[in-house]
């Protein structure tokens, strides 16, 4: 399991602007602002998100990798698939694959693919197995 991500953006305040919009319908509405003189020397700025007390997706300023990073999105449901892809796309996304199942995995996964501002690979996902209770 992992515990957190650091992704490298172009510009920093497009980015929280874009995040904050699109991980709203996963749940993922917590935020946090780490200084970076705070800890090491050398230790970037971090603008976290996160949700149930967890900060687990952290962006930082600098060189973007575009398609170098692909991150997967816990949804819990269909809707919110759908909702976090029309967010993604409102607010200068590209489509990378439209929602809907994507049979190659299994009938049961639900997702939409979208490249966000700096070209990450961004999946929101819904695996109905994984859900079960």
């Amino acid at each position: 399991m992992l515990d957190h991500i650091f992704l490298s953006v172009s510009d920093i305040a497009r980015s929280i602007s874009f995040y904050e919009t699109v991980l709203k319908p996963l749940g993922i509405t917590a935020r946090l602002d780490y200084d970076g003189k705070d800890g090491p020397p050398g230790h970037p700025d971090l603008k976290g998100f996160g949700s149930n007390g967890r900060m687990f997706f952290w962006l930082r300023e600098g060189v973007s990798g575009g398609r170098a990073v692909h991150v997967g999105f816990v949804a819990n449901n269909k809707v919110e698939v759908d909702a976090a892809y029309a967010a993604a796309i409102a607010h200068g996304a590209i489509d990378n694959g439209a929602p809907g199942a994507r049979l190659h995995y299994d009938p049961d996964y639900y997702a939409a693919n979208v490249l966000d501002p700096d070209g990450y690979s961004l999946e929101f996902v819904y695996k109905k197995w994984q859900h079960v209770q």
